[in-house]
């Protein structure tokens, strides 16, 4: 499995922001973490690799240096929202630029934030180009997130980074914690709520991060072996945090056969291999919180409710709307191409699985995750399956169908 970028973003932020040296174990060659590195690189943090360790030279909290042209974050929502909050406490200006799908993508979520931090930040009808003119004199608040998203947590926990006094952040829905875990941050929880605090100045020292297998990357496999006859496959050193790893309880429940093994941890990240073998489905309901902590991992749940004997509900997931593509409506299309008994809601869909699909031609929609689902459809499929523009794998997954291929063969 690739690394997680999720903690990869962070370890590279965090690690530009320090003081010293640090070194990243693992880190992956794919295009959003570059994106990451490419926007550090043009604010003066120099880094280079040798022998499969990245050497990142932290400048402190402020010893970036003014950008000369906009900072092109590619196709990476996590690279654009979170070095938001950094920029946001410099004392130079910057301009945060995307491609067209990273164009698309909601960003007064984090630019609100900001705002009430006494950042100024100028959008194009919500959208980017970001435009950020730096306040060294932030001040904290405490902000209670409208939507659960780990995203726009880190963005305001950063920029705490910078501002006077204390910035706290409640979420009333988990989401993804590897920055408050890679921080060193409190978290109190109040009721059903979850409380993190930073303080101006927080010590970030230089140190080796080390970045564990991705979870979401994995969860392909997973559902592959769960659905080709006759499969056993092990994928070793996956990354299980429980922010992350809903996923695979819903395959158990759902009649995965999966088992860890060999749990441990790795730069505080709970990680284990994990061993699937080939499964009979059932259909499961996915709603409520568990839905942020999988939110990624729709597009191949909806893939293995296909396959599954009964009727599979995902709801309240708006949030899969606003994703690199409509991920809600290019699974429902795609599916149905396939031959599947689909039915859209406005914050989800209902699979009845377990009739056969046929191959066809499907589109990606220039999303990694759809191109990935569609291909671990396909190896079940009766007939060929073609997937258009199906590089779009390589935002997270460079080699996906090498891999696929070799286990098919």
């Amino acid at each position: 499995m690739p690394p997680d970028k999720s903690i990869a973003h962070r370890s590279a932020l965090l690690s530009a922001i320090s003081e010293g040296t640090s070194q990243i174990v693992n880190y992956p060659s794919s295009a959003d973490p570059q994106s990451t590195l490419s926007c550090l690189r043009q604010l003066g943090i120099e880094h280079e690799e040798e022998d499969g360790i990245l050497y990142v030279h932290g400048k402190g909290l402020n010893g970036l240096q003014a950008p000369n042209k906009p900072l092109d974050c590619g196709n990476s929502g996590t690279t654009m929202r979170l070095i938001s909050g950094i920029l946001a406490g410099q004392d130079f200006d910057s301009t945060l630029v995307g491609d067209p799908s990273l164009s698309k993508r909601p960003m007064a979520r984090i630019a609100n934030p900001l705002k009430e931090m006494g950042a100024s930040i100028e959008l194009t009808e919500g959208h980017a180009p970001v435009h950020i003119k730096g306040n060294p004199d932030l001040q904290g608040i405490t902000y209670e997130l409208p939507v659960a998203s780990a995203q726009v947590k880190s963005c305001v926990l950063l920029a705490g980074l910078y501002a006077a006094d204390e910035t706290t952040v409640i979420e009333s829905k988990s989401s993804r914690d590897h920055t408050e875990r890679m921080l060193g941050l409190s978290v109190f929880s109040l009721g059903s709520q979850k409380h993190i605090s930073i303080r101006k100045g927080h010590r970030i020292p230089a140190r080796t991060w080390s970045v564990p297998r991705d979870f979401s990357a994995a969860a392909f496999f997973l559902t592959a072996g769960c659905i080709v006859p006759n499969s056993e496959l092990r994928l070793q050193g996956v990354g299980l945090n429980t922010t992350r790893s809903a996923f695979l309880n819903v395959l158990q429940a759902m009649g995965g056969q999966i088992t860890i093994e060999n749990e441990r941890e790795f730069a505080g990240e709970p990680i284990a291999d994990l061993v699937v073998r080939s499964s009979s489905l059932n259909s499961v309901k996915v709603d409520g919180e568990l839905v942020p902590i999988l939110i990624d991992e729709v597009p191949i749940l909806s893939v293995a409710a296909a396959f599954a004997s009964g009727r599979t509900e995902i709801r309240d997931a708006h949030e899969l709307r606003v994703k690199e593509t409509d991920r809600i409506d290019a699974m429902v299309k795609n599916l149905r191409l396939m031959g599947a008994d689909v039915e859209e809601f406005e914050d989800g869909l209902a699979i009845t699985g377990g009739q056969p699909l046929k191959g066809a031609t499907v589109d990606c929609y220039d999303d990694h995750r759809i191109a990935m689902a569609m291909g671990i459809a396909g190896l079940r499929a009766q007939g060929e399956t073609t997937i258009k523009d199906a590089h779009f794998a390589s935002v997270s997954f460079p080699d996906f169908w090498d891999q696929l291929d070799e286990m098919a063969a």
